[in-house]
């Protein structure tokens, strides 16, 4: 192939203006990802094979652009068709594998990894109405937590007065905190909440009677001394393991209530509640005594 034709990626236009012969664009060891794109590459992402094709009026948007920047999305909202917005008035995108969109102006666009794609802020109001309430929330947690690359000023301001969603993501909005590490972490706040208990504070620092640090737990409701802990798959690795143990020895001998969560309670949240109406009753019964 012709030193201008990109092996990762490249335009059947741009390879037969290079002398490759059509006959060579039919071979097996080239890939069709998408009309009118070649590649050797098999795994080749659909999204970069439609970044190739965008005019220059065009960006992968919506959900589609989520997962470019990397954030958390419900598996029913990963793969399937590229999102593809036009800015002003030019034809939109029509493709199989492509859901195409108008923007009429103020569009924030950017690249990234070599894709022209909407900015995270936009990229989030955009979705808002494929996602749940939950999935939205889960991915502004993504993009506002700690050390993120977003307020949620930031993504007020990325909501279009009038657009369709805009209610929705006012209301997103107002479930939104700084804090959360991982979706299933927004799940557990949001659950516990839906589910009466009063809303707890996030990635709270617990301290001994001394004042020397103890832990820094997932949420927490300190006047009642409850932490609730979010245990994913990593929490099952031996060394985390036997750190977790340590830890919650540390915060038991303080008097902390230790409530912990798994994956298996998303499903049948019951047991979970329960637990922590228990350790309610057992705290709000020592603040009677005392």
């Amino acid at each position: 192939m012709p030193a201008e034709v990109a092996p990762e990626g490249f335009l059947v236009r741009d390879a037969l203006k290079a002398g490759v012969g059509s006959n060579r664009l039919r071979r097996r060891d080239l890939v069709r990802p998408t009309h009118g794109v070649r590649t050797a590459d098999p795994s080749m992402p659909l999204v970069r094979a439609i970044a190739l094709v965008l005019r220059t009026d065009q960006y992968v948007s919506h959900t589609s652009a989520l997962a470019v920047w990397g954030a958390p999305l419900p598996a029913g909202a990963v793969g399937g068709p590229v999102h593809v917005t036009t800015a002003g008035t030019g034809p939109v995108m029509r493709r199989s594998d492509v859901v195409g969109h108008r923007r009429r102006h103020g569009a924030r666009v950017t690249d990234h990894g070599g894709i022209r794609v909407s900015e995270p802020s936009q990229a989030w109001s955009e979705s808002v109405p494929l996602l749940s309430v939950h999935g939205s929330v889960a991915v502004a947690d993504h993009l506002v937590r700690v050390g993120g690359s977003l307020t949620i000023d930031e993504l007020s301001a990325a909501i279009v007065p009038g657009s369709h969603g805009n209610a929705i993501a006012r209301a997103v909005l107002d479930l939104v905190r700084v804090g959360a590490d991982s979706p299933m972490e927004t799940w557990l706040r949001l659950a516990v909440v839906d589910a009466g208990f009063p809303e707890p504070q996030l990635q709270v620092e617990v301290f001994d009677r001394g004042g020397s640090f103890l832990a820094r737990v997932d949420m927490a409701w300190p006047e009642y001394r409850i932490a609730l802990e979010y245990d994913g798959a990593h929490h099952r690795e031996r060394d985390r393991f036997e750190h977790d143990q340590r830890r919650d020895n540390g915060l038991a001998v303080n008097d902390w209530l230790v409530i912990h969560a798994t994956r298996a309670d998303v499903a049948r949240p019951a047991v979970l509640f329960e637990r922590l109406r228990q350790a309610f009753a057992v705290r709000r019964g020592v603040r009677r005594v005392a």
